[in-house]
């Protein structure tokens, strides 16, 4: 499997698995006003005219996941402290977190460190972007195979 297919599928199951700590989130009525989807898809509609459907933010997390921070995951992998992939990952997703906190958050009316939900934001989007990141690694040193063997290949 070519590396950057490989990291965009690693990506892609992270974000499923976030996306189900979400909806759990969610469910038990954690934090409602902390919603991804709805300051993307806010953000979406009032920056660039798209529809203010929970689709476009659904289309956008995915995107952001998989392509964006699925490649960025696979051209950082090498400089990451850690010594195996689950490891790196949870280090790209520290800094994944920091670059939402600084960037789409403000963005979103929420505030620098989305400190304008309250204190408990950064806390769990930071908790909720580790196991993301733990989920990317894993899956990005499991999806690697080693062509002769058919094994699961150890480096990078």
């Amino acid at each position: 499997m070519n590396c950057y297919v490989r990291s965009m599928v690693a990506g892609f199951v992270a974000t499923v698995a976030l996306s189900l700590l979400m909806l759990m989130k969610g469910a038990m009525g954690l934090m409602p006003e902390l919603n991804p989807i709805v300051m993307l898809t806010d953000m979406a509609h009032a920056k660039m005219g798209m529809p203010a459907s929970p689709l476009v933010g659904w289309v956008a997390h995915f995107m952001i996941g998989t392509v964006l921070w699925g490649i960025l995951f696979k051209l950082l992998y090498r400089w990451l402290p850690g010594g195996n992939a689950l490891l790196k990952g949870m280090s790209f997703s520290a800094l994944a977190w920091l670059m939402m906190m600084i960037l789409p958050m403000p963005m979103a009316g929420a505030g620098l460190f989305g400190m304008k939900l309250g204190m408990m934001a950064p806390v769990m989007t930071l908790m909720m972007h580790l196991i993301w990141g733990a989920v990317l690694g894993y899956a990005y040193d499991r999806l690697k195979v080693n062509s002769s063997s058919g094994q699961s290949a150890t480096s990078s």
